[in-house]
């Protein structure tokens, strides 16, 4: 199995199903938790150096901090409902609790924080939607946390792909320091399926094909790139939902098309799958 896929664990005591640290993953920057909680179990983290994007991927909870209270936020049961989440900002240097009024999906994404934003709510109205892509490298987007929107390092989207459509395509990297064309961001993907029996297919390569992996991605898995390109197909019959984290050393979402591919971006494609 390739080193790149942590796949889904049976919630632990915690309620933990997935855990990916800098150290796990070898690289600098991205940590990504998942939590499973049922009702009226809580998550209590202490104060670290990073900064925290709680993402409630499905259900309601209470999120309590060192300097604000948010109850009973929460409009979704799961993401296949599409509609925008609720997610909560969590400063650096602040511990949190989260309280689980309803079964609750709890994404916890965390990058290295300043301390340079205080904590925040940030609701549906808070999060802008656009469609991506034309024809069947069509797909929806939810920007939680964007590189326009205030934050330290954390880069938060939630992207949803119909089935047997491409995403994350055509394929694209930001592995390298090289503004104003590239950023060097660390990412992770986690994954859900709908039916949750269901698979898509993601893989991660460099031009020279040194990382040239393809794996067969199922329910509540994550891929991690480290460097890259990293398209994403579907299956026929399932569709797909994907939380990507990024995280580097400049807060920027700053990548390279491949060359071979970048003609799908094209008038001429776009024409023909109107």
């Amino acid at each position: 199995m390739s080193t790149l896929l942590s796949k889904y664990q049976s919630p632990d005591h915690l309620g933990n199903t997935q855990r990916i640290t800098p150290e796990s993953a070898g690289w600098g920057y991205v940590g990504f938790e998942v939590y499973q909680l049922e009702v009226g179990q809580s998550l209590t983290m202490s104060a670290s150096d990073n900064e925290v994007c709680l993402v409630l991927v499905g259900g309601k909870a209470t999120v309590t901090t060192d300097t604000a209270c948010f109850e009973n936020i929460g409009d979704r049961m799961g993401p296949f409902e599409r509609k925008k989440p609720y997610a909560v900002y969590v400063a650096k240097g602040e511990a949190y609790t989260v309280v689980a009024n309803t079964p609750l999906e709890l994404a916890v994404c965390l990058a290295p924080g300043k301390g340079n934003y205080p904590t925040r709510l940030i609701g549906p109205e808070d999060i802008d939607a656009e469609s991506r892509g034309v024809g069947n490298n069509r797909r929806y987007v939810h920007n939680i946390l964007p590189d326009y929107k205030e934050a330290d390092s954390l880069l938060v989207v939630e992207v949803y792909t119909d089935e047997g459509c491409t995403s994350s395509y055509p394929s694209h990297k930001h592995d390298h320091s090289a503004e104003p064309a590239e950023t060097y961001l660390e990412e992770t993907y986690y994954h859900r399926l709908n039916p949750e029996q269901g698979f898509c297919m993601q893989r991660v390569y460099t031009d020279d094909r040194e990382l040239d992996e393809c794996m067969a991605v199922y329910n509540k898995d994550v891929v991690q790139v480290p460097k890259g390109y990293h398209p994403v197909a579907t299956i026929a019959g399932y569709d797909s939902y994907y939380l990507n984290v990024m995280a580097g050393p400049v807060r920027k979402w700053l990548f390279t098309w491949e060359p071979d591919h970048r003609w799908i971006n094209s008038e001429t494609y776009a024409e023909k799958n109107k």
